[in-house]
């Protein structure tokens, strides 16, 4: 079983920056790719980005490319996102999980999620 713990989530002005962590424990934690997700208020949770936890390989959504950027710490079970230039409308629940493949990165494990409010 793995668990998911986020943290790094709060309060940025447009185009300010923040960096989330997402701590990961459990046995079967390097059978899975990892990513992050988002939910806004009112809207479906969707992709952000993902990565390849044996590889470093990365894979991100077409309205984050260029701005963010995910890593993992292979020896200390962690992944980041860090967020550059943020925009009012990526104010969301920000979320970890594990996923079957970076590059098809369908959900399995979520961890409880951290807020991201954007002020304009």
């Amino acid at each position: 079983q793995v668990q998911l713990v986020e943290s790094g989530g709060g309060l940025v002005q447009a185009g300010g920056s923040l960096r989330l962590s997402c701590a990961a424990s459990g046995r079967a934690i390097s059978s899975y790719d990892i990513g992050w997700f988002r939910q806004a208020p009112g809207k479906e949770r969707e992709f952000v980005a993902a990565i390849s936890w044996s590889d470093g390989y990365t894979n991100y959504s077409d309205s984050v490319q260029g701005r963010f950027t995910i890593s993992r710490n292979y020896a200390e079970n962690t992944l980041s996102l860090q967020m550059n230039g943020l925009k009012p409308e990526e104010a969301a629940v920000y979320y970890c999980a594990t996923v079957r493949s970076y590059v098809a990165p369908m959900p399995s494990t979520w961890g409880q999620g951290t807020p991201v409010t954007v002020s304009s």
